[in-house]
């Protein structure tokens, strides 16, 4: 649940329905074959790549960690001009666009305050067209401790009151764990800073799980459904 950890060698049951939602999303605007797009907390490259090889025209990968630039770059095989990547911080970036799409997959819940949260929304609303979309990936707020989530990749250990918004404390159900932090804003919280940054509309999905396997059968996505990892955050600019 933060751009940091590398999940594509091993991706996690939550990591994999993260993937199809988004996809699916992307389906149904009609795909993205010669839009310009950019992708936020853009990690070691994964949906950049989704979007290159979906036929977008011009695609821009922003993270702020140089070392996962440097390894997007490098997992990027047979990149041309139109692939790109920008070592910025998504609150203060600069003007990189117009785009016609942004995305961006637990982006926003590392907003350590809600100045910081707001900065982000009108960073990628100044780096869009109008009538230009958002599809960004966002946890769901309140299932700890009421909801475990172990079973599809992600533990929450603690919930520290924080700020602005309070400090989840979790891992990765890897071998090693792998353990990190996040800020628990809500979908309130997400949909004011949209509105403040000037989108004209806000939509909420909720994860969607792939289909059904023989390693993960419909009765193992069932609980996921009743309460998901995460949702999708639809805005237009």
């Amino acid at each position: 649940m933060q751009q940091q950890h590398d999940m594509s060698a091993t991706p996690t049951a939550f990591s994999e329905a993260d993937s199809f939602t988004l996809r699916t999303a992307l389906d149904a605007l009609g795909g993205v074959r010669g839009l310009d797009a950019l992708d936020l907390a853009c990690g070691h490259g994964g949906t950049v790549r989704l979007l290159a090889s979906s036929g977008a025209r011009r695609t821009v990968g922003v993270d702020s960690c140089p070392e996962r630039i440097r390894r997007a770059r490098e997992r990027h095989t047979g990149a041309t001009a139109s692939v790109e990547y920008v070592v910025a911080d998504a609150a203060g970036m600069p003007q990189l666009g117009p785009f016609d799409l942004a995305t961006a997959v637990y982006l926003f819940n590392h907003a350590p305050d809600r100045e910081a949260l707001h900065a982000m929304f009108r960073s990628i609303r100044a780096n869009l067209r109008p009538g230009g979309r958002l599809l960004a990936i966002v946890p769901n707020a309140g299932a700890f401790p009421r909801v475990d989530w172990s079973p599809y990749g992600v533990r929450i250990l603690d919930r520290v009151p924080d700020g602005d918004a309070p400090l989840l404390k979790a891992q990765y159900v890897t071998e090693p764990p792998v353990h990190f932090e996040y800020r628990e804003w809500t979908h309130s919280d997400f949909a004011e800073g949209a509105v403040e940054a000037g989108f004209s509309t806000v939509g909420w999905q909720p994860g969607r799980p792939p289909p059904a396997d023989a390693v993960r059968d419909e009765a193992y996505w069932t609980a996921y459904r009743a309460w998901p990892v995460s949702s999708l955050m639809t805005c237009t600019a």
